[in-house]
């Protein structure tokens, strides 16, 4: 059975914006996801509308992800990713690596692997020259406005999707936490942290990613949704877990196997872009 029309929403990471960049974050997000979008009309899949629109934003410098994204505490970079489809609860997810133009991409291969979840470093960046994926410098992934940044940023990108058999899928990548330990892994690798699908639903997160860890985010949102709650309910129900709890920041989208969607965050700012089943479609800030 078909549905009259898919969904799809993107968010660009929450955190402070530059007024400058508010716009051009904006259509970021509506340019990755109308990517996604048009697939999804063609009778694409959720789990390839939502790689194909992370990985717009991961080639779009503006964002924290692939290009663009932020420098750890000894100046390198260092990117989690993940995917994962509802219908089977196949996963996939990569931490802690470089060298990678889009991460989210090694993060499906993982998943069409069907054998692990999660690799890091050195053995994820192995299995990407084992399928195929071209691994690049460093330096064609750092822009002049990260060498050049002091403050604090939280930056991640995703999203979450339903396709037109009602199959839902989420996708998260981030380029990191400015001046992170080596090392450090975020919510955006974890699944039920960052990113997780069910037939229910999918989730996908971003924010300060311990806070996000500690309160599983993206699985309370769908524990919510699980519960009868419509997804604009459902991700407030959630955050507010996570404020309660933490006293933390962080955004998360949502999208249900109806095609509903939601967003929410306690941040100044998360570019969002949905376009839903009823055939509308938004931008937020």
């Amino acid at each position: 059975m078909k549905y009259t029309f898919p969904a799809i929403i993107v968010h660009g990471g929450a955190g402070r914006m530059a007024d400058h960049h508010i716009e051009a974050s904006q259509v970021g997000c509506q340019e990755a996801a109308l990517v996604g979008w048009r697939l999804l009309l063609e009778g694409g899949s959720a789990l390839d509308a939502v790689q194909m629109a992370v990985e717009s934003l991961e080639n779009n410098p503006l964002y924290n992800a692939g290009t663009g994204s932020t420098l750890n505490r000894v100046g390198e970079i260092q990117m989690d990713a993940s995917i994962m489809e509802g219908s089977s609860l196949a996963a996939g997810a990569v931490a802690a690596i470089d060298r990678i133009r889009n991460p989210i991409r090694l993060a499906r291969k993982v998943l069409d692997r069907g054998r692990e979840v999660l690799l890091v470093r050195e053995g994820a960046l192995s299995f990407a020259r084992k399928v195929g994926i071209e691994l690049c410098a460093n330096g064609e992934l750092i822009v002049e406005h990260q060498r050049q940044r002091w403050e604090r940023k939280h930056g991640t990108v995703g999203c979450a999707a339903v396709d037109q058999l009602g199959r839902s899928a989420a996708a998260t990548s981030t380029g990191g936490l400015f001046d992170a330990l080596p090392g450090r892994v975020g919510d955006s690798a974890l699944i039920g942290c960052g990113t997780y699908a069910n037939c229910f639903g999918a989730v996908s997160c971003t924010g300060i990613g311990e806070a996000i860890i500690r309160t599983v985010l993206a699985k309370t949102a769908m524990g919510e949704l699980q519960a009868g709650y419509h997804p604009l309910v459902a991700v407030q129900r959630a955050l507010a877990v996570l404020v309660r709890g933490t006293h933390s920041e962080a955004g998360l989208i949502i999208v249900d196997r109806k095609g509903r969607v939601g967003y929410a965050h306690n941040t100044s700012h998360m570019p969002v872009c949905w376009l839903s089943n009823d055939g509308q479609w938004g931008l937020d800030i």
